[in-house]
């Protein structure tokens, strides 16, 4: 039990520790990074609700192509210079057909 306790300590040490960007991307199913700073603290792309901070915006899993959820954001955001679902970067021919959509 006390060995339970020092780890889940040093967990919650690392998890607080750890910069508000980092744990972020690590809970979004997307992550959009704006050439702009996002304005706006969260935004909603048809039912999608995006979470912005530090530059970039997070968003869980929807029911939409990556590549349609990359549009839908960048229309909203602007140029993006990065764009990642499910742990994968967008190459840049992928992003640059998303940076197509955007405002």
């Amino acid at each position: 039990m006390t060995r339970f306790l020092a780890v889940a300590a040093a967990a919650a040490a690392t998890v607080a520790l750890a910069p508000a960007g980092f744990a972020q991307t690590a809970r979004g199913y997307y992550s959009a990074t704006p050439v702009t700073a996002p304005e706006k603290a969260s935004l909603v792309t048809r039912s999608t609700i995006w979470k912005c901070g530090e530059g970039v915006c997070v968003a869980s899993k929807a029911n939409a192509r990556d590549n349609i959820m990359c549009e839908l954001v960048a229309r909203e955001l602007g140029q993006l210079s990065a764009f990642r679902a499910n742990g994968s970067e967008f190459d840049a021919e992928a992003l640059a057909k998303c940076n197509t959509k955007a405002r």
